[in-house]
C-alpha cells in the first residue's frame, strides 16, 4: 500500500475521531481507511490507535506520530505546491466562519473586495457566535475574538489587538454605586458571554496583580450586539470588545469604569487547520484582512 496514503488515513481518523468521519472526509470506504490504518500499524509494529465501540483516541506512541505524520505530509504538500503551476492562480471555494457582530461590521465589506480582486475565487461566509471545531466544522479558515491561541494543531494568525472595555449606561450608574475595584462586581448585573471557555468569570489585572471575578446578571447572551444594547438601555455592566462600544463611549450611551484595571488583552486571530496552510486562497484572504485591518504595521508584537 501507499505510505503516505496510510500516513494521510492515519491522521485523518486523528483528527476526525472516528474511521467513518475520516472515510468521508478521503472519499473512501470505512473498510478502505481501517485497512490502510491497520497496514501502518503492522508494518510499523506499535499500535497506533485505541479503538472502542464509542470512539477511537490515539495511543500514546499514535499521538507522538501523529505530530511526526502532519509535518511529513505537509512538507509533501509543500513540495508538491512548489511544482505545481495550477495554484498560480487562487480559485475554487473558500469558506470562511466569523463571529456575527464583527463581520456585519468589519468583514462583510472586506469579502466584497476580496472577491472583487480574485474573481475565480468563490467565498462562502457564515456568521455564527457559536464556538466551532476548526477540524469537524469543515471550513478553510475561522475569525476568532479572543486571547491569543498557541495549539499545536492550528495555524493562528493574529491579525490585530482589540482590548476588551468595561462599561455601562449614564442611567445605571447614576443609581449605583460605582465598583472601585473587580471585588466590586459581585453586587452589580453583569451582562455576559454564554460561550466563553472562561464562562461568567472576568479577569482585570491592576496594582495588586491579577484578580478574576464570578459575575452575574439579569441577562447571558454569546452576540455582543445584545449584551452592548442591553448595557445601553441600563441592564447592568458589561465587558466587550471595544470595536462593539466605541461609537456608543463617544455619544456617551455608555461611560468606561474601573479605569485602574486592566481586562485581558484580546485579538481578531485567523485560525485553520495545519493541514490547510498551503493553500494559496488562504494565504491570500489572510494576508489581506492582516493588511486592511491592522490598525497600525506593529500591531502584532
Amino acid at each position: 500500500m501507499d505510505k503516505f496514503e496510510c500516513l494521510r488515513a492515519f491522521t485523518q481518523v486523528v483528527e476526525q475521531g472516528g474511521f467513518a468521519a475520516a472515510a468521508r472526509q478521503m472519499n473512501l470506504s470505512r473498510s478502505a481507511v481501517n485497512k490502510l490504518v491497520i497496514h501502518l500499524e503492522q508494518d510499523l509494529g506499535v499500535k497506533l490507535l485505541q479503538r472502542t465501540t464509542r470512539c477511537v483516541t490515539p495511543t500514546p506512541t499514535g499521538l507522538a506520530f501523529y505530530d511526526r505524520c502532519l509535518q511529513i505530509l505537509t512538507d509533501l504538500a509543500e513540495a508538491e505546491t512548489a511544482v505545481s503551476q495550477t495554484q498560480a492562480e487562487p480559485k475554487g471555494l473558500l469558506k470562511i466562519n466569523a463571529p456575527m457582530s464583527f463581520g456585519i461590521m468589519h468583514l462583510a465589506p472586506l469579502v466584497a473586495d476580496f472577491a472583487v480582486l480574485y474573481p475565480a475565487v468563490r467565498v462562502q461566509v457564515t456568521l455564527d457566535d457559536r464556538p466551532l471545531d476548526p477540524f469537524e466544522a469543515g471550513y478553510d479558515l475561522h475569525i476568532r475574538i479572543g486571547e491569543r491561541l498557541y495549539p499545536s494543531n492550528l495555524v493562528v494568525h493574529p491579525i490585530y489587538p482589540t482590548p476588551l472595555v468595561l462599561c455601562a449606561a449614564p442611567a445605571y450608574v447614576a443609581r449605583q454605586e460605582l465598583p472601585q475595584t473587580p471585588a466590586d462586581l459581585r453586587e452589580h448585573s453583569c451582562l455576559h458571554y454564554g460561550y466563553l471557555s472562561t464562562g461568567n468569570q472576568w479577569r482585570f489585572t491592576g496594582a495588586q496583580g491579577e484578580e478574576t471575578i464570578a459575575v452575574t446578571g439579569v441577562l447571558c447572551s454569546n452576540n455582543g450586539e445584545v449584551l452592548r444594547s442591553a448595557a445601553i438601555r441600563g441592564l447592568g455592566l458589561v465587558l466587550l470588545p471595544q470595536f462593539l462600544v466605541t461609537e456608543a463611549l463617544a455619544a456617551g450611551t455608555l461611560v468606561p469604569l474601573l479605569p485602574g484595571y486592566q481586562p485581558p488583552q484580546t485579538w481578531v486571530q485567523v485560525l485553520y487547520p495545519v493541514n490547510r496552510h498551503l493553500s494559496i486562497k488562504v494565504k491570500l484572504f489572510t494576508a489581506f484582512l492582516r493588511d486592511h485591518l491592522a490598525p497600525t504595521p506593529t500591531a502584532e508584537p
